[in-house]
């Protein structure tokens, strides 16, 4: 259903990004001086503003075309937005206007599947069976919060306990999360109990700045599911703009 509709979604999907920015002093100073200074300070933001080039990112096709939906579509509502690919543990940062921010990789649940299982959240993390532990597909209305122990993480599914948070510190050595992270593959990134694990340095400056004020989405790529049925109003978006045919049909 999505293949025909990949390509005109993609152009709706432009990746661009460069801001450019120039300061002058704050303080009064003679007019000859304060043209000097000024003069001096373009000549200075030129090497800033060249290199100020847009992220690079490298999506799959269906990360791309979520993407360009909700861009196209406004159904982020002005806030900034994540969109997290299962298959290839990645996930993209976009700010509110769409503008990519940062592709980084992720570790997710364990086992494959894109729901949650009846009660999941109120159980204990050792008490969890092997096919508990997954990580859901779908849309989710994401904000800061507290979990065990005081620690401060972004909840994405807050009922069935899936949060965004770095590689927790007391995470078990034998699973080797740091390792699985950092493989070129994404075949290891498989080992959480749900939650989205992303690097710390990410997590710091770029994740919870954007999305500490007022929250933000996340948009979770399904493992096997038609990517139509966890997000509808792709299908909608495609019957919209002129899709037909296998774009528009299961």
């Amino acid at each position: 259903m999505i293949k025909t509709f990949l390509m005109g979604a993609a152009a709706a999907l432009t990746i661009t990004g460069t801001m450019i920015g120039t300061t002058t002093g704050a303080h009064a100073a003679p007019k000859k001086a304060s043209a000097g200074k000024a003069k001096k300070a373009r000549a200075a933001a030129k090497p800033a503003a060249a290199s100020a080039a847009p992220v690079e990112i490298n999506p799959s096709a269906e990360a791309r075309l979520v993407a360009s939906w909700v861009l196209a579509s406004g159904d982020n509502r002005k806030l900034p937005y994540v969109v997290l690919d299962k298959k290839a543990a990645s996930l993209i940062l976009y700010d509110a206007k769409g503008k990519p921010l940062a592709q980084e990789p992720t570790l997710i649940g364990i086992a494959l599947g894109d729901e949650a299982s009846p009660g999941v959240g109120s159980k204990k993390l050792g008490d969890l069976g092997p096919a508990e532990k997954t990580t859901p597909a779908g849309r989710f209305l994401a904000k800061f919060g507290y979990a065990f122990g005081k620690q401060q993480v972004l909840w994405v599914d807050y009922t069935n306990s899936v949060a965004i948070h770095p590689i927790p510190a007391d995470a078990a050595k034998k699973e080797k999360r740091r390792e699985r992270m950092l493989s070129e593959t994404p075949d290891d990134n498989r080992i959480t109990f749900g939650c989205i694990n992303v690097p710390r340095a990410f997590y710091g400056s770029k994740l919870r700045p954007l999305f500490q004020k007022g929250g933000g989405y996340v948009y979770v790529l399904p493992d096997s599911k038609p990517l139509e049925e966890v997000f509808p109003r792709l299908r909608v978006h495609a019957l919209t703009h002129g899709v037909t045919g296998d774009a528009a049909t299961p």
